[in-house]
């Protein structure tokens, strides 16, 4: 699934389960990467705050949802990444995207509700944690197999 579409940029499915340091999954580290970045003001949501962010190239990172039901939206992120060597990694669904950026509501159970569905987060600015070098580490292996 590891891929770079004529670039130097790793597509990898996210949501494949990679074991990682401290038994981390890709996902967990991924999702406590986005709420990291969401905290410090360095995440741009959605198609619009998202290739603004990655044509400016300020971006670190882009995550990018598999069912995206627009196929224009699709190649003009990973077009905007290939041309601008930015990472990019694919996950599963929108909602489950949605719901790791902060689009939704807790309730009193610490259960998420009204979960807003995102096709694509652009990480601009993170603290460097252990998260991140898991990231950073499936990136590297996945772009090293393509």
């Amino acid at each position: 699934m590891a891929d770079t579409d004529g670039g130097d940029v790793p597509q990898a499915a996210a949501a494949v389960p990679a074991e990682a340091g401290q038994g981390m999954t890709i996902n967990d580290a991924l999702k406590d990467v986005l709420r990291s970045s969401r905290v410090l003001d360095g995440l741009a949501r959605g198609l619009h705050e998202a290739v603004k962010t990655l044509d400016k190239r300020q971006a670190i990172l882009c995550v990018l949802a598999k069912n995206c039901s627009e196929a224009t939206y699709v190649r003009l992120v990973e077009a905007l990444c290939n041309e601008h060597h930015i990472a990019l990694l694919r996950v599963e669904d929108r909602e489950e995207l949605g719901e790791w950026v902060g689009l939704c509501k807790i309730d009193k159970d610490g259960k998420p509700r009204k979960i807003v569905k995102c096709s694509c987060a652009v990480i601009k600015d993170l603290p460097d944690t252990q998260s991140w070098e898991v990231v950073q580490e499936y990136i590297k292996t996945k772009a090293a197999t393509a």
